[in-house]
């Protein structure tokens, strides 16, 4: 790509991500619970104040309740899962015969082409419905089987969209895990833009670009992976290239980024400083990184105090980088980890 193009690519990208940052939110999938209506067995809800405060000035929620939606009432006598963990049946806690499951699949397909837009999902804990992780499944005599399972619905919505990025409310109060999903769930919002412009080798080659140093902090070997698909983009066409790159990509970001991966990435935009900073500048910010490595400080101080530096030291390569700036500044989520 020619320098004009890049450049011309750079400035289309500074005001596509702008306006999906302060003026346009992200549509986001959440058990209706999670927003504090009372929808729960018991009649109540689960009202995550982190979802709807916090998260909720970022996300536009799409919000299902899939047991009321098929006609359970509320309140209403609980389900559980029961059998084979890889493909539980939802029954009644009190009467095994009351099966639900087909009712809550055939409602997790109607509701699929609505879902298409979503760039995220928050579902709730440990419901037999909603739950992703570690959901209790039961054997058939009624103790709990030693592995568990997935929800009816998520494991529906999971198995349609497995890019999709999901977590449960429950998991996100965890910072590293909050971070994490909040990285991706950016992260495919801004593919699904692109591909909704239309997909070229340019472009998916450019997208790469952004996202090195992103990569390098999840997944290293990922990293040079997917730089060596992109090195290869003539080989493909458009759509395989983009399938192959976002099947990698979302996988490699599954993968949390840790002090070592953070602190590797860091040094190496150090480097493209070393010709601009006065030796005290130097030594400041590498006893910065120092100090984070450590866990002296959090994540926040040395990515802050290198922006200061680029933005009086500009890089056209380093200004494209997600690493900077993956999501609003404004979710303070590099001050936790």
């Amino acid at each position: 790509l020619c320098s004009h193009t890049l450049e011309s690519q750079d400035r289309a990208n500074r005001i596509f991500i702008y306006t999906e940052k302060v003026l346009e939110k992200i549509k986001v999938g959440i058990s209706s619970c999670l927003l504090g209506e009372e929808v729960r067995y018991n009649g109540g809800h689960k009202h995550s104040r982190l979802c709807t405060d916090d998260l909720g000035e970022y996300f536009e929620y799409v919000s299902l309740c899939p047991e009321v939606s098929i006609g359970l009432g509320i309140p209403r006598k609980p389900i559980r899962l029961v059998g084979d963990p890889e493909n539980p049946r939802a029954v009644g806690v009190d009467d095994a015969d009351f099966d639900v499951t087909d009712k809550l699949q055939s409602y997790a397909r109607e509701q699929l082409p609505s879902l298409e837009n979503l760039s995220g999902y928050i579902f709730m804990k440990g419901s037999p419905s909603c739950g992703v992780f570690r959901v209790k499944v039961y054997l058939e005599n009624g103790n709990p089987n030693q592995s568990a399972g997935m929800g009816i619905f998520a494991a529906a919505i999971k198995k349609a969209y497995p890019l999709l990025p999901v977590e449960e409310a429950g998991r996100i109060q965890d910072a590293v895990l909050r971070e994490n999903f909040i990285v991706r769930v950016y992260a495919y919002d801004q593919w699904k833009n692109l591909v909704k412009e239309g997909l070229s080798a340019s472009k998916i080659v450019y997208f790469h670009s952004r996202y090195k140093y992103t990569l390098m902090a999840h997944n290293p070997q990922a990293y040079t992976e997917l730089g060596q698909l992109v090195a290869r983009a003539g080989s493909y066409k458009p759509e395989e290239l983009g399938e192959l790159y976002i099947a990698g990509l979302m996988k490699a970001l599954m993968k949390k980024a840790n002090r070592k991966s953070h602190t590797n990435v860091l040094m190496h935009l150090q480097g493209y400083l070393k010709k601009h900073l006065q030796p005290q500048e130097k030594q400041k910010l590498s006893e910065v990184i120092e100090q984070y490595r450590q866990g002296i400080l959090p994540l926040i101080v040395p990515v802050t105090l290198l922006k200061h530096h680029f933005n009086n030291h500009p890089d056209e390569y380093i200004a494209r980088q997600t690493y900077l700036d993956p999501y609003p500044e404004d979710l303070s989520l590099r001050n936790l980890i």
